[in-house]
């Protein structure tokens, strides 16, 4: 939710530019473009896809989701000269070493988890296990790097309750960025 956010905000701003420029938008000249959708496809299936999900076993998923944390990783360093694109790399980066280091799944801690579903749905979620599509619940005590986990969430006012990291905040700015940003054109004479 936050990335969809950063990325229509993006949009909007950078083709705001270029109007204001009086110049067609100019999306990011993005190399190596197949890497992202060779990471997306295989979380998309275990992740989303009900008949895949659960022939997919916990421990592949977690091998897959890592395997696709590092492809958007080389995604990222391979691009890292676009505008943003560096602060995406580090969100990236933090994505990765979170979820690597706990197990191929995003740390949720019980707090956490229980603002975004009932006590009665909570209860029977033992520690360890999986909570939604990509976190694991896990204590803060026992979190490797707990500081990057899902520990975020937006204002209890905001219709939609999401659980967010600190790397998904660098990665949101660093998409804004790469949309928003335009090149001005300098008319010479």
């Amino acid at each position: 939710m936050v990335l969809l956010v950063a990325v229509l905000a993006g949009l909007l701003v950078g083709m705001g530019a270029a109007r204001w420029n009086g110049q067609p938008y100019q999306p990011p000249n993005l190399q190596f473009l197949w890497l992202v959708f060779l990471a997306f496809l295989p979380q998309f299936a275990i992740l989303y896809l009900p008949g895949i999900r659960q022939q997919v076993s916990d421990s592949w998923s977690a091998v897959f989701l890592t395997i696709s944390q590092l492809l958007l990783l080389g995604f990222a360093w391979l691009n890292r000269k676009l505008p943003g694109m560096f602060v995406l790399f580090i969100g990236a980066a933090l994505n990765f070493t979170v979820m690597a280091a706990n197990g191929g799944f995003m740390p949720i801690s019980p707090q956490t988890a229980g603002r975004l579903v009932s006590e009665e749905v909570l209860v029977d979620i033992p520690i360890g296990e999986r909570f939604g599509t990509k976190d694991v619940l896990l204590t803060p005590e026992s979190t490797r790097f707990e500081w990057f986990a899902d520990r975020f969430l937006p204002p209890a006012w905001f219709p939609y309750q999401v659980a967010f990291s600190l790397g998904d905040v660098f990665l949101a700015i660093g998409v804004f960025w790469l949309l928003a940003y335009q090149p001005t054109q300098r008319i010479t004479t």
